[in-house]
């Protein structure tokens, strides 16, 4: 297991945006070793597509496709957090109960977090997690 993945790091590629080095590498490590991601990675990646096609910036196709290719990656869903700690870190850094679940896999597993989330990586500093890719 190398690092924690945040699903901003895969949203750009699935919208054609600019490549942003992080994400690159991201990738790359992909290609040698496994991720670790909260299961909430599952549903944000698809929820991002959902409302990208309706909004006109993704079509059907193009994210059925995206999907094919995300499902093929390394990619390996975590347990549950414990309900204490994952309250006490999005009480304490102001996060959603969503981003305080990858900082809190990320201090469990004792892995860098890979997100592109300024209020993560902010959140995470403070918390001792490496950022992956800084």
């Amino acid at each position: 297991m190398s690092f924690i993945i945040d699903a901003s790091i895969v949203a750009g590629i699935a919208f054609g945006e600019a490549p942003i080095a992080k994400v690159a590498f991201a990738f790359e490590r992909l290609a040698v070793s496994e991720a670790l991601a909260p299961i909430l990675f599952f549903f944000e990646v698809r929820n991002a597509l959902a409302v990208n096609e309706r909004r006109g910036r993704a079509t059907q196709q193009g994210s059925n496709e995206f999907l094919r290719r995300l499902v093929r990656l390394p990619i390996r869903f975590a347990p549950l957090p414990d309900d204490d700690v994952l309250m006490a870190l999005a009480r304490k850094h102001r996060l959603t109960i969503y981003d305080a679940a990858y900082l809190e896999l990320a201090v469990r597993e004792g892995l860098p977090l890979a997100t592109l989330d300024r209020a993560l990586e902010k959140a995470a500093v403070a918390e001792g997690v490496a950022l992956f890719g800084a």
